[in-house]
């Protein structure tokens, strides 16, 4: 494993992310919806409350190199520096060793915006390579491999969570992913804890639609760095998820939202689980 650590906070790190966004009112918009959603998961669900010692949260943000994790990064640094997010920060982007992964671009960027760091290397790409099945996808061994490692940096930095760029539509899509393949009612959760009970996984984006953070990186003109793996796959269920709700979206513009609403709307006695209501007890 390779670790390459930074240190060197620069002033006012959350304007440099904007350093060359254009000054339009679209622009400005934009970026003020991203941050009231995002300010409204943290306080809905109380991801910034205190230590039990008093002290702020410290999180692990994981910067993969797509637009979500960019966006993500963009809205906590501009919270915190509003005085909107109390956490200390620690970005970590893991390597996994991908051919032709650009190794100096997001170090070269978050020492740019002058925000403490890490770079983990790990050669899970060739593991993955290995023990997927031709024909098969990446995804899911992937995730839990890399989702492995960043407990371990989490738990070695002093992190209470790990943070994650999921937004609306994976929540969507995940949630179509369980009830057409899965047969459960399960979507992504703004928060929850890990099995060993130490580390929270935390998704302050999970209010923010996918296009609102596409248009955001692209004005942003974030470094991109595409994935070479799972990205490479076509047929993938997700995709197929997301097709199908683009579809929907096509015919009933704002279908989305309705879908999203009722991820927050939930009538337990309209189920038909047991171990959700009592029924006994009607």
């Amino acid at each position: 494993m390779t670790v390459i650590a930074g240190e060197a906070p620069a002033p006012k790190p959350a304007l440099k992310v904007y350093e060359h966004a254009p000054s339009s009112v679209a622009f400005k918009k934009l970026r003020k919806r991203i941050l009231r959603q995002t300010q409204e998961v943290v306080s809905t669900f109380g991801l910034d409350q205190l230590r039990e010692d008093g002290t702020p949260q410290k999180w692990l943000v994981c910067l993969s190199g797509g637009k979500d994790s960019y966006g993500l990064l963009a809205a906590l640094l501009d919270l915190q520096w509003q005085g909107g997010l109390k956490a200390e920060l620690l970005v970590c982007n893991l390597d996994q060793m991908q051919p032709g992964f650009p190794k100096h671009v997001l170090p070269d960027y978050l020492t740019a915006l002058g925000v403490p760091h890490k770079i983990i290397t790990e050669d899970t790409y060739s593991i993955v390579t290995d023990k997927v099945p031709e024909g098969k996808t990446y995804c899911s061994m992937c995730s839990r491999l890399r989702r492995g490692i960043l407990y371990r940096v989490a738990r070695e930095e002093g992190c209470d969570a790990i943070v994650l760029g999921h937004h609306r539509d994976d929540a969507l899509e995940t949630f179509m992913m369980n009830l057409m393949h899965g047969g459960r009612l399960a979507a992504m959760p703004p928060a929850l804890m890990n099995d060993e009970g130490d580390v929270k996984v935390l998704r302050p984006l999970i209010f923010t639609a996918e296009r609102d953070l596409a248009k955001f990186s692209e004005l942003c003109q974030f470094p991109i760095i595409p994935c070479t793996l799972c990205g490479s796959q076509d047929g993938l269920q997700r995709m197929l998820m997301k097709d199908l709700l683009d579809r929907w979206e096509e015919k009933r513009p704002g279908q989305r939202d309705v879908m999203f609403r009722a991820l927050r709307n939930v009538r337990q006695s309209h189920l038909v689980d047991e171990k959700v209501f009592d029924f006994e007890r009607l």
